[in-house]
């Protein structure tokens, strides 16, 4: 029997924007479903995250979620098993209040919510570990004798996202007496010994550039693990360098992504003005211009570029991290201690 494993699917993420749904559309509707409907799989596992926001729905997420996703699901006959993950759930220790079991009433022939260590066929499925169900879940894993488990654990030592490692959270050998297990809640894939991230199907982030996305096939007969990869980057990353010969700037994949143009040298002002109006002309969702101003030779400018660079992994981090605080204050404030620190380091 072959089944579907998809990660963190994060409905509504980056403020509920038009744009990552209409992305997020893409996918499903031109790799997800049509290679689950080619292989003839309607088993499906997701391991947490359905929805990004904690606290509120908004319907627009909704309504579209459920047109391109759920509504699909129950259409033609697929079944889709959820684990809770730490975005599902209001309170940060107890599962009892969550937004699938609220938000998908009309899908209970298609979705089975997991909010409690369940057992489906050799799989042990674990939901996220909080204080409320921390002691149930650790005897539960400490009796089973099953080969494989599921969940959305938050292990020490993984990669939470590319270059980014976790350093809380449970200690990987909790889970060694499995043959085989796969988790939700990092956003990269990876793989220990017995541990299996899925990561995301798509790109949420400028760290997720040129991470590879997409969705499993798992054969439970042979144990074969199939990639899928999600063809469409949401992150561009473009070179200007106008002392090329040819210089080539692919304009096509620009619309409705976020883009950076990376100038490495620039001699030709007016042909630079040129690139940047036609880059515009294609409706990017965002562009970003980063100057690598070194034919000046100046430290200043170098420092600048450092700068901008730094802080836009700083800025993609605080979007990605789950917090009451106010993340505008937050970027603020990171923004200052850096420069600060920028500056004290060049003193010394």
């Amino acid at each position: 029997m072959k089944i579907c494993l998809l990660g963190d699917t994060h409905f509504g993420v980056r403020n509920d924007s038009k744009i990552f749904h209409s992305y997020i559309e893409n996918f499903y509707t031109k790799v997800f479903f049509p290679t689950l409907r080619e292989r003839n799989i309607k088993m499906i596992f997701q391991f947490g995250d359905l929805f990004d926001r904690r606290k509120y729905i908004n319907f627009y997420t909704l309504e579209q979620s459920k047109r391109y996703f759920f509504d699909v699901l129950k259409q033609e006959d697929f079944y889709m098993y959820t684990l809770l993950g730490n975005h599902d759930i209001f309170w940060r220790e107890k599962l009892t209040v969550n937004s699938p079991a609220l938000l998908l009433e009309g899908y209970k022939l298609c979705v089975h919510i997991i909010d409690k260590p369940t057992l489906v066929g050799q799989i042990d499925i674990i939901p996220w570990i909080c204080k409320e169900n921390e002691e149930e879940i650790t005897e539960y894993i400490k009796e089973s004798t099953r080969p494989y488990c599921f969940g959305h654990f938050e292990l020490k030592g993984f990669e939470m996202s590319k270059g980014i490692e976790n350093h809380e959270g449970m200690d990987h050998s909790t889970l060694a007496k499995y043959k085989q297990v796969f988790s939700g809640h990092f956003h990269t894939k990876s793989t220990r010994d017995n541990i299996m991230y899925l990561g995301t199907p798509y790109e949420l982030f400028w760290n997720d550039f040129k991470d590879p996305k997409g969705f499993f096939i798992w054969d439970t007969i042979t144990n074969e693990i199939e990639f899928i990869q999600n063809p469409e980057p949401m992150f561009v990353k473009l070179f200007y360098d106008d002392t090329q010969d040819q210089m080539a700037i692919d304009y096509s994949c620009v619309t409705n992504k976020y883009v950076k143009l990376i100038v490495t040298n620039k001699k030709d002002f007016k042909l630079f003005d040129t690139v940047v109006d036609t880059l515009y002309n294609h409706n990017p969702a965002e562009l970003k211009i980063i100057e690598d101003m070194s034919e000046f030779e100046t430290d200043v400018d170098d420092d600048n570029v450092n700068i901008e660079d730094t802080m836009s992994l700083l800025s993609d981090y605080v979007d990605a991290i789950e917090t009451d605080a106010d993340k505008s204050r937050l970027k603020n404030i990171l923004k200052e201690l850096y420069i600060e620190a920028h500056d004290y380091a060049e003193e010394k």
